[in-house]
């Protein structure tokens, strides 16, 4: 890719600022939290209006509990060339009439509003990135097939079998998520996420006239706690967290059950698997009691494969086209890209560059998300990296 062709993105994006901003603003406008979806028919059609005007047709994947989610393709598309994946979520963690309380804003460089940040602005930037590309006549060297979904937020229950199955197909995935900090570096590393409940089954007696008679399950708990925390490892980046733990009848009875759920958080699939079968092998130390272990790992680890790698060298590249040097960090929390990844080469965290995310301040710098916007269309523009074939 030239410079010459970068400055013409760039600025093409540049004199659609107005035009960015109000597709943004209709996007928040219209409510869409993740545990509400009949509320979400609204952005669905801002979203496959703008959609079509570019061209694409639209699928709207319906499944058995009222999620929606959109699958695009353009209708005039080459069927000989492979597939580039862009994925994003219209769903948000704002319940419905937050933007009563925290309209969309527009205050010089800097937008405001629930769900700009994370992550409608990047859905806007996938409209105007393909927009100039089309206006501006050139050509991709591999179709661009867009799939946004409505439960994101919530782990991706209903559309996690459409993105895998997606990424299979294609030659690399884009994830629109917001950057990482004030510089917005791009996530080349996520960690895996996993969700584990530890039941405990005891015995309850009384505490004072028959303590023998009883198997406390809190006393187990206790020692399957420390188990857990034995896990940690801050060198390697692996967390293991009991976040939530319950049992017992009354101060005076026996335990007869107990409950934690513990959140898991691994830089690589093979820390996933391992922490995965320790958990699920755990045995009790308290006579008379018994142990069900549920849940595992949900979103496996988004690693540095080589053909990642290529994927950032040719982002690196694009980047200082445009005049930026970009920077990469690894995520703590998961996105789509950590199902990616695992079928094709993926880069995330290419979307607005702001911060807030999951926060009432959540903003984004308008100047800084344009040039990302131009970065995108560089990238759906790049022939396929050499790794990534």
């Amino acid at each position: 890719m030239s410079v010459d062709t970068a400055n013409e993105v760039l600025a093409f994006v540049k004199r659609h600022e107005g035009a960015m901003v109000d597709l943004l603003g209709h996007m928040v406008d219209a409510e869409s939290p993740s545990t509400s979806p009949d509320s979400h028919q609204l952005v669905i059609s801002v979203l496959t209006g703008a959609l079509t005007e570019l061209g694409f047709r639209i699928r709207t994947l319906h499944t058995g509990k009222a999620h929606r989610h959109i699958y695009a393709r353009r209708a005039a598309r080459d069927r000989s060339l492979p597939a580039q994946l862009l994925v994003g979520h219209y769903d948000t963690v704002w319940p419905l009439g937050t933007t009563a309380k925290r309209p969309f804003t527009v205050d010089g460089n800097v937008i405001r509003g629930p769900g700009v940040f994370d992550m409608k602005g990047g859905l806007a930037q996938i409209v105007f990135a393909l927009q100039a590309i089309r206006e501006l006549g050139l050509e991709l060297p591999l179709e661009p097939v867009i799939f946004i979904n409505s439960d994101e937020e919530i782990g991706s229950r209903t559309s996690r079998r459409y993105i895998r199955a997606l990424a299979k197909c294609a030659r690399r995935a884009y994830v629109l998520e917001p950057s990482m900090g004030e510089e917005g570096a791009i996530k080349t590393e996520r960690k895996g996420i996993g969700r584990f409940t530890i039941t405990v089954h005891g015995k309850a007696a009384h505490a004072g006239l028959d303590p023998e008679g009883g198997a406390s399950a809190i006393l187990e708990l206790a020692h399957v706690i420390q188990t857990l925390f034995a896990l940690n490892d801050a060198d390697k980046g692996i967390t293991v967290n009991v976040g939530t733990v319950d049992g017992g009848l009354q101060p005076n009875v026996i335990a007869p059950h107990s409950k934690a759920v513990v959140d898991v958080r691994v830089p690589t699939v093979a820390d996933g698997e391992r922490i995965e079968t320790v958990i699920h092998g755990l045995e009790p130390a308290t006579p008379g009691v018994r142990l069900v272990v549920e849940g595992g790992i949900g979103r496996p680890s988004m690693e540095k494969t080589p053909r990642n790698e290529a994927l950032w060298e040719q982002a690196k590249s694009a980047g200082r086209e445009l005049g930026l040097e970009l920077t990469e960090d690894r995520a703590g929390g998961g996105s789509d890209g950590n199902w990616t990844t695992q079928f094709t080469a993926t880069l995330d965290g290419l979307g607005p560059v702001g911060h807030g995310a999951h926060a009432e301040h959540e903003f984004l710098y308008i100047d800084k998300t344009l040039e990302r916007t131009a970065l995108l269309a560089l990238l759906l523009l790049a022939p396929p990296a050499e790794e990534a074939l």
